[in-house]
C-alpha cells in the first residue's frame, strides 16, 4: 500500500494540490460543503423517521430527498476528499482519526442506503434504526472534526 500511496503523492495532480495552499483550501472548504450536505441530509432523514421532526410528513416522500441532498453531498466529498488524500497519501493513510472516519463513513452510507431505507419502507423498528442511524452519523462527524483538529 506504501507504494502505492507514494505513487499517489508523485502525480502531477497530488504535487499542485500540495504546493498550493490556494487550491488546498478551495479543496477543503468544498469537502466541507459537501460533507455538511452529507451530515444534514442524514440528520434529517433520521430525526423525522425517528419522529422528532417533521412528524405529520410522510417519511417515503421525505426520505426521497433526503437521499438526494446526501447523494450530492457525497460525491462532492469523495471528489475533493480523493484530490486533498492524494496530496499527502502516506502520511493521511497511517492517521487513525482518518481511518476511523473511512470506517465511519462506509458503515453510516451502508447502513443507511440499506438497514434504514428497509425499515423505512416497511415501517419496522423505523425508531430504532434510525436512532442507530444518527450514531452512526454523528460519530463519523465528530471523528471528522477530530481529524481536522488532529491535522
Amino acid at each position: 500500500m506504501a507504494t502505492l500511496f507514494s505513487w499517489l503523492e508523485g502525480t502531477g495532480i497530488a504535487t499542485t494540490i500540495a504546493s498550493s495552499t490556494t487550491l488546498t483550501g478551495s479543496l477543503s472548504a468544498v469537502h466541507v460543503v459537501g460533507f455538511t450536505l452529507v451530515i444534514g441530509g442524514a440528520l434529517v432523514a433520521n430525526l423525522q423517521s425517528f419522529g422528532a421532526l417533521f412528524p405529520r410528513q410522510q417519511t417515503i416522500g421525505f426520505d426521497a430527498s433526503a437521499n438526494r441532498v446526501i447523494l450530492a453531498g457525497l460525491a462532492i466529498s469523495l471528489l475533493t476528499g480523493i484530490l486533498l488524500f492524494s496530496a499527502r497519501a502516506t502520511d493521511v493513510s497511517g492517521n487513525r482519526a482518518f481511518q476511523l472516519k473511512m470506517l465511519l463513513l462506509m458503515a453510516a452510507a451502508l447502513f443507511h442506503f440499506t438497514v434504514r431505507r428497509r425499515a423505512v419502507e416497511r415501517a419496522e423498528r423505523a425508531r430504532a434504526v434510525s436512532a442507530v442511524g444518527l450514531a452512526l452519523w454523528l460519530a463519523l462527524a465528530v471523528t471528522a472534526c477530530a481529524f481536522i483538529l488532529i491535522e
